[in-house]
């Protein structure tokens, strides 16, 4: 993809990953507008990277995700790109999860990291699609090819939004809109926290990494160790994941 020159919005663009991408797409001559739930979080990223631009929303709810395709395509009709990087990770085991009383919790997981990014990817299509170049980018997840046990929603989704992200592409690809999946392996972001037993990559050369990719026109990019689970066989994908559950199951007893 072109990378300058666009107006990008990025989900989950306060910390993490997204803030990543956002401090390298403004390096690039790019105006960036990120969105997040937290107030003092996009606060924080506006005195870092002064320019930037904020709204805060709850990607969780329909209508904060029909108000947000509103406001941004009204604000700035320039608009070109999408990053579909807000997330959910939760670790826990499903004999003592209480879904009963306790489904909201969970459900929080899927609206967030599959029903919004489908939803604003749905909503912004037919407006890029009159543009002479745009992109959308889905952030998913190694663990969308080899789930990780111990997070089962955040795996299920994560290989849902791959899926989608193919259709995706192929529906597309008659329009100008770039369709790109980026999946990341385990960063060193606040969405992972502390996690035993397993490397995770720095952030800033992960970063650094994809956008080498990104600039060199790829399409899918993985990074690290998600490169080759991205093309793993069937037989590979349940040997790593069998090894990875019993290097963590512990951590949900």
């Amino acid at each position: 993809m072109k990378l300058s020159g666009n107006t990008i919005l990025i989900t989950g663009g306060g910390s993490g990953i997204g803030l990543a991408f956002a401090e390298r797409f403004i390096k690039g001559g790019n105006q960036v507008i990120i969105c997040g739930r937290r107030k003092d979080v996009l606060q924080k990223a506006q005195e870092t990277l002064p320019g930037i631009i904020t709204y805060p929303c709850d990607l969780t709810r329909e209508s904060e995700r029909s108000a947000l395709f509103d406001w941004v395509t009204v604000n700035y009709p320039e608009v070109n790109v999408l990053v579909n990087n807000a997330g959910v990770s939760q670790r826990f085991n499903v004999l003592k999860a209480d879904a009963k009383n306790n489904w909201g919790y969970f459900s929080k997981e899927i609206t967030a990291n599959l029903e919004a990014p489908i939803h604003l990817s749905m909503l912004f299509a037919p407006f890029f699609a009159e543009k002479k170049e745009a992109a959308i980018i889905n952030v998913t997840s190694g663990l969308a090819f080899t789930p990780l046990a111990i997070t089962p929603i955040y795996s299920a989704t994560k290989a849902a939004l791959h899926s989608f992200t193919v259709s995706l592409r192929y529906q597309l690809s008659a329009t100008a809109i770039e369709v790109i999946e980026v999946a990341p392996p385990a960063v060193k972001t606040d969405l992972n926290g502390t996690w035993q037993n397993l490397h995770m990559e720095p952030l800033e050369a992960f970063a650094n990494g994809i956008f080498k990719e990104l600039e060199g026109g790829k399409t899918e990019i993985g990074y690290g160790n998600s490169v080759e689970r991205m093309r793993m066989s069937r037989d590979e994908i349940d040997a790593f994941t069998e090894k990875m559950y019993n290097a963590m199951k512990a951590s949900i007893k």
